[in-house]
């Protein structure tokens, strides 16, 4: 295992400490929150864990959730989820941040919307001064139209790419819609960004997630740290 892969895996074991009997969580999508899940699934083969159900924020999550014999459930049976635990693909200074790396943004915002208390695990070089140096923000758009959104999220000063999948075709996610990549540099004003992707028809789900995130677990060269909002 690589120094990063290490520092993931710290980070998601450290969050799971967070998990309690009884609770109903939100399991994350990305390779980051695997290691949470796979923790998860060990606490309770030993029976250090017990009586708890997850809503996975993918198919795939929900695939191998099942394969690790934990317990799920469903928003519209749980509408309130008591802790998630997820990644992402850049952190700024006030626990802003982008995610949608896996495709699974828009599956991920319901969730963690839906939770009282929300936790990003992460390696510290997801960690940013400014929103958008790093990572691009997924944007997923029906595929209908696309193109016109292409041309608008370009008038807003990002460059644009379609995601696609390794034959060339465009990446589909859970919902059968298309991923825009959009590289805008550093975000200056992230709120009105949000705000903009949000009018615009066609436009389903983006991956600045503003104000959701309550704790943040970060691994790195230093340790392990925990950023509070």
């Amino acid at each position: 295992m690589g120094e990063v892969e290490r520092w993931k895996r710290e980070a998601a074991e450290a969050a799971v400490e967070l998990v309690r009997p009884g609770m109903v969580l939100g399991l994350g999508h990305g390779s980051t929150a695997r290691y949470a899940l796979l923790k998860i699934a060990e606490l309770l083969r030993a029976g250090k864990l017990w009586d708890i159900k997850g809503v996975p924020c993918s198919k795939k999550v929900a695939e191998e959730a099942e394969a690790l014999g934990i317990p799920l459930t469903t928003l519209e049976e749980h509408p309130e989820l008591d802790l998630t635990i997820d990644g992402a693909d850049e952190i700024d200074p006030k626990l802003n941040v982008i995610k949608g790396g896996g495709g699974a943004m828009l599956r991920e915002k319901i969730v963690a919307q839906a939770t009282k208390f929300e936790v990003i695990v992460a390696d510290a070089t997801k960690l940013s001064p400014r929103l958008g140096t790093k990572a691009a923000v997924p944007v997923e758009v029906l595929p209908f139209g696309w193109r016109t959104q292409l041309r608008f999220l370009q008038s807003l000063g990002a460059k644009v790419k379609l995601r696609v999948d390794p034959d060339g075709s465009p990446f589909l996610t859970d919902q059968g819609n298309y991923v825009l990549d959009c590289f805008f540099g550093p975000i200056e004003d992230l709120e009105g960004l949000a705000r903009e992707l949000g009018l615009r028809a066609g436009i389903l789900g983006h991956g600045l997630f503003l104000g959701l995130v309550d704790e943040v677990f970060v691994a790195g060269p230093s340790g392990l740290r925990r950023l509070g909002r």
